[in-house]
């Protein structure tokens, strides 16, 4: 059976989270990261280096960074649905994939972790102003092109749009 180490309340578990759903998939989650520790143990580290989460296990295969596996579920579980056939439209949702981590998520990370994570007082309202003028250009670029297609990467949902939509 799948298992899957994160909480609930980190974006990157969401999008797996999301996935699994989407495609129906048993499995089970081991409460990791923040307050519910495990990540610095030996054994997780030895799974996930980084110490962070999410991370999987699939039948002996241990797979860590979000994207990679939403990827992986949708290639072996959502070939045709979450895993286009299409090579071209699935690497339209891979580059949308990828903008979200390299360009959006750093753009719009430290306006999230100082209005989500950080207590009133201790928020750096000069660094979530940046973040905020760094995101907003972002967030209407993908306004924009979602404003001509129903999906992240055209007629169907797609991986594309679990990571964009986390």
């Amino acid at each position: 059976m799948l298992t899957l180490w994160g909480r609930t309340n980190s974006i990157n578990v969401q999008k797996v989270l999301w996935c699994i759903e989407e495609l129906r998939l048993p499995y089970r989650r081991i409460e990791a990261g923040r307050e519910f520790g495990v990540v610095d143990t030996p054994e997780y580290r030895r799974m996930n280096p980084n110490g962070l989460v999410p991370t999987i296990e699939d039948d002996g295969f241990v797979l860590w960074e979000s994207n990679a596996i939403v990827r992986y579920l949708a290639a072996k579980h959502g070939e045709g649905s979450l895993w286009p056939a299409d090579p071209r439209i699935r690497a339209d949702a891979d580059r949308w994939m990828d903008w979200q981590t390299t360009t959006f998520g750093p753009a719009m990370g430290p306006a999230f972790h100082g209005l989500i994570r950080t207590a009133p007082e201790k928020r750096d309202a000069q660094a979530i102003a940046q973040s905020v003028a760094k995101a907003e250009p972002m967030a209407a670029l993908l306004d924009a092109h979602l404003a001509e297609r129903p999906f992240i990467a055209g007629e169907a949902f797609t991986v594309g749009d679990i990571a964009a939509g986390a």
